[in-house]
Order: structure tokens, then C-alpha cells, then sequence
């Protein structure tokens, strides 16, 4: 694959034709050399086990926690918690003006709402909800406009104001600059929008009014998760699923708001593409949480002891010193839940385009369990601990994750990366009755991935400003579907430009490829899920003694309880039959 596109006589002959209209120009397939080396390390068969591992690996993580959550359950005894042992929050309690029938106790009580009234909530809520993720989608289409607006400069500029080696040319491209510099202006949105959609997500929870504090922190847990999830992952899922999809051919591109003309791959392709946004997504988010738990509460403190040490001559006792540190807050450790699910969803849902994920997840962790340690011993005030039964509603989120992580590795592998076009070539394009080869091979897959163009179908508003040199005629189309592929006809054809049989037998591998991948991972992921235990059996029976101890001495309360109370009633009897005796006798 990479051979053929570095190598001069292959690669080095091929002309391809502008990804943009007028102001790009003819470019050589071999400038892709570098890119299509560094896609072989990401496009291979590892990743393609690897993923499938992670799949089944997630799957043994969630089962082993359940084990341990009940463990703790067990421990902390929150076995049989009930909702109603917890309190009601204040903020709901203060609200109770309507007066209704408990179904259950059969008595009146008091709620903050009617049913009509609850009903007009929680659409309100919902509402509010879609709308700020609508606001968070917008937010990545104005990225993808300003990917499509400034290619178009990149393309004419930046060749002009570089003048250094040919190595930064070859690095430096139109592409690598569009798309690193739209994943930086996207990782600061996202951090900005972090700030402004928590501080909706709460009001949007206040307004709902749960009962209590756990049902208070689920229907936050939701609200931010799905907050979140858009605004993390709407950009990469672009890349992996849309972007390139759609660009039709050089004699008909396909255009966005009718000005801007759909982006094509890098040269590299969109996996490549996908890696970098990852990789600065997931970097940057890191360091930039890291920085901001330690620099925010140190400095607060700072500025806080200052100023009690300007209004206080007097030494401060440690007591008081203590309580001057950063209150933990009514959420608790809600955002370090947040941090770590958002985390673990990019270690799993993109696993197949980015496995150095959960290395670096792994190195973050190890970091940040230190940091956490150190931030919450010397810079907030003790924790005041709550009882709860387990997670809540991050361990169905959890679940989802998992489970949706299998399709969207499924799809990268059959439609951003090129794996199942070079099988697809291998074992039935490159031998007859549609190759010329006489044994399977990857010989001249290339060539069979790229499709003729005859210059003179350019509609003016998409001709190129520079002319082809030479007495070239045709050039080749940058794939669909990745880097090199765009399986059309040939002009001449009949079928000129449309969809060749190659391109319906590699849409056929990938939808059958995704739900062989998917249907064997889930039998597996329910055959682990069923063969493991969501209790183990020490558990198991450490609860079965603790009831059997509790029945015993229940039994044996009641009998002390009965012979001490038919020992009062045979006394009585006793006594009484005594004096009848003496009177008579008398």
C-alpha cells in the first residue's frame, strides 16, 4: 500500500486533481508517502484485535465492578438502603404548598406540584435540553464551515509563505493545517462550553426539583453526561462517519450552503485525520483539568489566607485554619465521575482510531490519583460522607458506553479506515475474472482505487486557475470513502462517473463485516455478562449469615419474651390457686 505511493514510478506518475475549486492545483499522489506510512501503524490488523479486545475487556471491567460494588454494599452496609431513609432536600421541602393522597400510606402529603404541574416541568426541561444541544451541534457545524473556508486558503497561501526545506513543505500541508488548527479552535470550545452548559444543566435541575439528594444528582448526571457527550464527541464522530462521504466527483462536486464545496480526506485519510483530533482532544483535556485542580484551589486558598491574615493579629488555631480551605460543595465528587466516564468513552468509542487511548488514559489516571490525593487532604475542607446504595445513573450510562463502543469501532474499521477495500481487492479483485493477476496480491491496488477524470468536465465555476503541464489529459479523483478510493466508471463509459461493481462489493463487505464484528462481540459480551456473577459467592454468603444471625436472635428474643411472660402468667395462676386453697381450708 504505501510502497506503491512512495515509489516514483508508481506513485510518482499519478496526478490527482484539486480537492478545492479553482485555487488548488494538480498535485502528485507520492507528497502522501509520509501520511500513508504513518496510516499503516493505525490501518492494520492490530488495530482490528485490538478493538475487538477492548470490546470484550469492557465488558470484563463492568461485571468486576459490579462484584465490587457489592462488596461495598456489603461493607458499608447500604445492602437494603432504601429510598426513604434518606432525606428529603431542603430545597423541595420548601416548595410543598400542594397537598395529595400517598397511594401507598393512604394519607395526605405534601408536594411542591400537581401532576399537571410536574407534567409541564419536566417538558419545559426536556425541551431546554434539546435546544442547548442543538446550540452544541451548531457549534461544530461553525468549525466545519471554517475547516471548508479555510482550506481554500491554506491552498492558495501557505505554498507561497513557506520558505523553508522541502521536508516542511511535505509536513506543513494545506490539509495537516486545516486540521490541526480546527482541532485546537474545537478543544477551546468545548472548554467553554463545559463552563456555560454545566451552569445550564444545573438550573435546568433546580427547576425540575428532585425529591433528593440522589435523585437530584442522577437527573444532573444525565443532563451533563448528554451535554458532554455532544459537545466531546460530535466533532470526532464528523470526522470518522461524515466527513468525505459526500463530495461527489471533480465534474459535480457536492456544496454546503451552496458556497462551500464539501471537504474531501487528507491525504492521509480521515483515520489519520481522526487520530489528531483525538489525540489533541484527550491530551488537552487532560492537562488542562489537571491545571485547573490544583491552580484553582491553591490560589483561592492563597488569596484567602492573606486576607484572614490581614484582619487577625493573633495566631489561628488549626481548627479555624482548616476552615478557611475550599468547601467540597453539595456535589461532591460528582465532577470526578464526570471526568472519569467522559474519559472512559473516549478510551472505548474510538479505541480502533486512536489505541494509544487508554495508554494515556492510564498515565493521566496514575497522575491525577495523586493530585486528587493531595488536593482533597490539603486544599478542601473534610468531606462530610453521605450514604448511598451504589453509583447511580453512572452505571447504565457506563453500560450504554460500552455497548454502543462496539458499533462505532464496527464503523471505523469498515468506513474510515481501508481495510476492507485492500481484503476486498486481495481476494477478489486482483485475480480473474476482474483482475489480471494470477494469485491473490496487493499489486497494483493503487491503481484499482482511483478513478479517471478527463480535465476537459470541469464546469468553470470548479476549474483550476493553473493548467495541467504537459499533454496530460485526465487525473485522478481523491477518494469518497478514504484517501484513495473513489471506484467510479471512466470517462468514455456509458456509465461514465457513476459507481462501479467494485464500489457495491466493498459497500457489501462493510455492512457485512459490521454485523458479523457486532453480533459475534455482543454474544460474547452476554455470555461473559451471564457467566459471571453480579454478587460473588462470599458475599453472597456473608449476607445469607448476617440475616441468619439477625433471624436467630429475633427467635430467641421472642422465646426469652415468651417464657419470661408465661412464666408472670404461671406465677399468677400459682399464686392465686394458693390463696383460694387457704381461704377454704380456713
Amino acid at each position: 500500500f504505501s510502497q506503491e505511493v512512495c515509489d516514483p514510478n508508481i506513485g510518482g506518475r499519478i496526478i490527482m486533481c484539486p480537492q478545492c475549486d479553482k485555487v488548488c492545483t494538480y498535485w502528485n499522489l507520492s507528497i502522501t508517502c509520509e501520511s500513508s506510512k504513518k496510516l499503516c501503524i493505525f490501518d492494520s490488523f492490530g488495530t482490528l484485535v485490538f478493538a475487538v479486545f477492548m470490546g470484550i475487556w469492557v465488558t470484563f471491567f463492568l461485571e468486576f465492578w459490579k462484584r465490587r460494588q457489592a462488596e461495598l454494599e456489603y461493607e458499608w452496609d447500604t445492602v437494603e438502603y432504601l429510598e426513604q431513609e434518606e432525606q428529603v432536600r431542603p430545597e423541595y421541602e420548601a416548595r410543598c404548598t400542594h397537598v395529595v393522597k400517598n397511594e401507598i400510606t393512604q394519607q395526605e402529603e405534601h408536594v411542591p406540584y400537581t401532576a399537571c404541574g410536574k407534567c409541564v416541568r419536566m417538558t419545559f426541561c426536556t425541551s431546554a435540553i434539546f435546544f442547548w444541544i442543538l446550540l452544541i451541534i451548531a457549534s461544530v457545524v461553525g468549525i466545519i464551515v471554517y475547516r471548508l473556508s479555510v482550506f481554500l486558503v491554506f491552498s492558495a497561501k501557505l505554498s507561497q509563505h513557506i520558505s523553508g526545506t522541502e521536508t516542511l513543505r511535505k509536513y506543513l500541508t494545506p490539509q495537516t493545517a486545516t486540521s490541526v488548527t480546527a482541532s485546537l479552535i474545537s478543544l477551546v470550545v468545548i472548554m467553554i462550553l463545559n463552563v456555560i452548559y454545566e451552569k445550564v444543566a444545573i438550573m435546568i435541575t433546580d427547576f425540575e426539583l428532585p425529591r433528593t439528594q440522589t435523585d437530584y444528582e442522577n437527573s444532573l448526571t444525565t443532563k451533563m453526561f448528554l451535554f458532554q457527550f455532544v459537545n466531546y464527541y460530535s466533532s470526532c464522530f464528523y470526522i470518522a462517519f461524515f466527513k468525505g462521504r459526500f463530495v461527489g466527483h471533480p465534474g459535480n462536486p457536492v456544496y454546503w450552503l451552496g458556497k462551500y464545496r464539501n471537504e474531501e480526506c487528507d491525504p492521509g485519510g480521515c483515520l489519520l485525520e481522526l487520530t489528531t483530533q483525538l489525540a489533541i482532544i484527550v491530551g488537552g483535556k487532560a492537562i488542562w483539568n489537571n491545571i485547573q485542580e490544583v491552580l484553582l484551589p491553591l490560589v483561592k486558598n492563597l488569596i484567602g489566607r492573606r486576607s484572614a491574615a490581614a484582619r487577625s493579629e493573633k495566631v489561628v488555631p488549626r481548627w479555624e485554619h482548616d476552615y478557611h480551605l475550599q468547601p467540597i460543595g453539595k456535589l461532591g465528587l460528582f465532577y470526578e465521575y464526570l471526568e472519569m466516564v467522559i474519559q472512559f468513552g473516549f478510551v472505548t468509542l474510538f479505541v480502533a482510531s486512536f489505541p494509544l487511548a487508554p495508554l494515556l488514559a492510564l498515565i493521566n489516571n496514575m497522575l491525577e490519583i495523586r493530585l486528587d490525593a493531595w488536593k482533597l487532604t490539603t486544599q478542601f475542607r473534610r468531606m462530610v460522607p453521605q450514604k448511598a446504595q451504589d453509583i447511580g445513573a453512572w452505571q447504565p450510562i457506563l453500560q450504554g458506553i460500552a455497548i454502543l463502543a462496539v458499533a462505532t469501532n464496527a464503523m471505523i474499521i469498515a468506513f474510515t479506515s481501508d481495510m476492507i477495500p485492500r481484503l476486498v481487492y486481495y481476494w477478489s479483485f486482483s485475480v480473474p475474472p476482474y483482475g489480471s493477476h494470477s494469485s491473490h496480491t496487493m499489486k497494483g491496488y493503487i491503481n484499482s482505487t482511483l478513478s479517471v477524470f478527463n480535465i476537459s468536465d470541469f464546469k468553470n465555476a470548479s476549474k483550476p486557475f493553473s493548467p495541467l503541464l504537459g499533454s496530460q489529459t485526465t487525473c485522478r479523483q481523491v477518494s469518497n470513502k478514504h484517501l484513495y478510493r473513489d471506484l467510479r466508471y471512466p470517462p468514455g463509459h456509458q456509465q461514465q462517473y457513476e459507481h462501479n461493481i467494485y464500489y457495491w462489493h466493498v459497500i457489501a463487505a462493510k455492512l457485512a463485516f459490521i454485523i458479523v464484528m457486532e453480533h459475534v462481540i455482543y454474544f460474547v459480551k452476554f455470555i461473559i455478562s451471564y457467566a459471571i456473577p453480579d454478587v460473588s459467592q462470599k458475599t453472597k454468603s456473608k449476607v445469607k449469615r448476617e440475616k441468619y444471625l439477625t433471624q436467630k436472635l429475633l427467635h430467641e428474643n421472642n422465646l426469652k419474651g415468651v417464657k419470661k411472660n408465661m412464666g408472670e402468667v404461671a406465677a399468677k395462676i400459682i399464686k392465686g390457686a394458693e390463696s383460694t386453697f387457704r381461704a377454704k381450708a380456713e
